[in-house]
């Protein structure tokens, strides 16, 4: 039974109720009733007083009359993350960070805190899934035995938040919120009421101390981050690990950001000594051919403010009366919309024919500069023959067969020709003008419809 400080809210009608119970009393909607906390106490709420709030009462004033300040932000010492978040922690801000189980969260999250305390600022590693010892061996085994990060193994939010006011760290590491619990409420850790109502609670603490909190989160089956939605909502910065365990490279791509870029990514390098920063992540992305291969074509992709090379692959063959479509890395509609375009506008037909797409790496392309590649790929695959050595291509495609400009297209090109690219295929409107020195050895071939870019790949041959 529940005590009496906890209430259950309907999350259709707002209606409440003593107990849980199967069906909300009011609208008769089932599994509707979250367990929350009732007023503790006259003139204090749930927060602990009344008059608490995120930042001191002040007067209303226009925004021309407040002083616009830029953050002062704490560089971890990791560059890769450090461009994720923005050029570092911010004071006050709240990091949420999730990934699926033993991809490297932990392992990043205490190189990046032994790094701060080592420049002088004061943390706290709030250890929840582990025991002290087990943290220690982690510490040793990524060579920090002598680490003087303190470790708190401790789930109950209460004394917590007593630890936090008591020692005012500059940052401090939950790992993660889903172990978290508070007395306030009788349901188990994890759940949604505990998530949502720890999460609160932390993120008030940070906005009145000033203290840096990054929460570990757990991921669902899905990839999405475990707990109720609202937890994206109350913080600052979102981050997802992505990567397969059975591989050495790891990606952190940055969801939401108040104080920096959105959909930056970090690239790592997971070695016996942590996690390593990668300078070059398209070599990542690119497959290492000795000579140039049918159904391979390289585009550029941005990912935040950095461009990259991918290498977008197809493989076209006999599919028989119900063809596949299938893409990795890449939306499954819209390959099934290029390829209507490549059929009516340039002459390719592959209705009989099963297409696979994958974009090289386990890197997930969602924007529609990577429709000219995926089409030459397709092209390249099916007639047989390679695009030359050292080709790129970018750009949108859309149903009426026109090339549409990317976004940033001189920066894409910069960084191809940067790479040793010889050749490029680009819409007519990212074509740099031909005084233009800083693309020197990169032949570029703009087009304006996708018959075009056909044509100029025919005279390469």
């Amino acid at each position: 039974m529940a005590k009496d400080k906890s209430i259950f809210t309907c999350t259709e009608c707002g209606g409440t109720s003593a107990r849980w119970m199967g069906k909300c009393p009011s609208c008769n909607a089932w599994n509707t009733l979250i367990e929350g906390s009732t007023e503790p106490a006259a003139g204090k709420n749930r927060f602990g007083s009344v008059h608490a709030s995120l930042a001191p009462t002040s007067e209303v004033l226009p925004l021309s009359a407040i002083e616009a300040a830029d953050f002062d932000r704490h560089p971890t010492g990791i560059d890769e993350l450090d461009r994720v978040l923005g050029g570092g922690m911010v004071e006050g801000g709240v990091v949420l960070i999730g990934g699926d189980p033993g991809i490297g969260k932990s392992t990043l999250l205490l190189q990046a805190v032994d790094a701060l305390q080592r420049s002088g600022m004061s943390t706290l590693y709030v250890t929840g899934e582990e025991s002290g010892a087990q943290v220690a061996m982690r510490s040793r085994r990524l060579g920090m035995p002598d680490s003087q990060v303190p470790v708190l193994p401790e789930i109950q939010l209460e004394k917590i938040l007593h630890t936090l006011q008591a020692r005012q760290p500059g940052i401090a590491i939950i790992d993660s919120i889903q172990t978290v619990y508070s007395d306030q409420l009788t349901s188990a850790p994890g759940s949604v009421a505990q998530v949502r109502e720890c999460a609160a609670h932390l993120t008030r603490t940070a906005k009145s101390t000033g203290t840096t909190i990054v929460l570990v989160g757990h991921v669902t089956k899905e990839g999405a981050l475990a707990g109720p939605r609202v937890l994206e909502h109350m913080v600052d910065t979102v981050l997802y690990f992505e990567g397969d365990t059975h591989s050495n490279f790891r990606l952190i791509r940055a969801i939401k950001n108040r104080f920096g870029a959105v959909n930056e990514i970090g690239v790592f390098a997971m070695t016996e000594k942590g996690l390593k920063g990668v300078s070059n992540p398209s070599a990542i992305f690119l497959s290492q051919h000795s000579e140039p291969v049918p159904g391979s074509c390289v585009m550029v992709t941005l990912e935040g403010t950095r461009p990259l090379l991918v290498e977008i692959q197809a493989l076209v063959d006999s599919g028989g009366p119900s063809p596949r479509r299938l893409s990795v890395g890449l939306d499954r509609d819209r390959l099934a919309m290029l390829l209507a375009v490549l059929h009516r506008h340039a002459g390719v037909a592959c209705m009989d024919q099963d297409v696979f797409v994958n974009a090289v790496g386990g890197v997930r392309i969602s924007e529609p500069a990577a429709d000219l590649a995926v089409m030459l790929a397709i092209t390249s695959s099916l007639r047989g023959k390679p695009l030359p050595k050292g080709f790129i291509a970018f750009g949108e495609v859309g149903l009426a067969g026109e090339v549409r400009p990317a976004p940033r297209g001189q920066d894409r090109l910069k960084e191809a020709a940067k790479l040793g690219y010889t050749v490029a295929v680009v819409p007519k409107a990212n074509a740099p003008k031909k005084s233009d020195k800083s693309f020197e050895g990169l032949t570029i071939h703009p087009v304006e419809r996708i018959e075009e870019a056909m044509q100029v790949v025919r005279g390469l041959d």
